[in-house]
């Protein structure tokens, strides 16, 4: 078991961030993920694997002027 953004989620052997995004529908293009407390780079979702355990936050960057 996960948490995500404060609720429990399921957990897999070999989720990545990739994964979990698409699986909780994810789709805004301007996200930042925290594992654990760590930032996870864009560039590596589809590799960054998720720990059984793990806390994620997902938050939408939003910007406007």
């Amino acid at each position: 078991m996960i948490t995500v953004n404060g609720e429990k989620s399921p957990w897999r052997e070999g989720l990545t961030v990739q994964q979990l995004l698409d699986d909780k529908n994810f789709t805004f293009r301007m996200l930042a993920v925290w594992v654990d407390d760590n930032v996870v780079d864009k560039s590596r979702y589809s590799e960054v694997k998720i720990p059984d355990g793990a806390n994620v936050q997902v938050i939408h960057n939003i910007s406007g002027g």
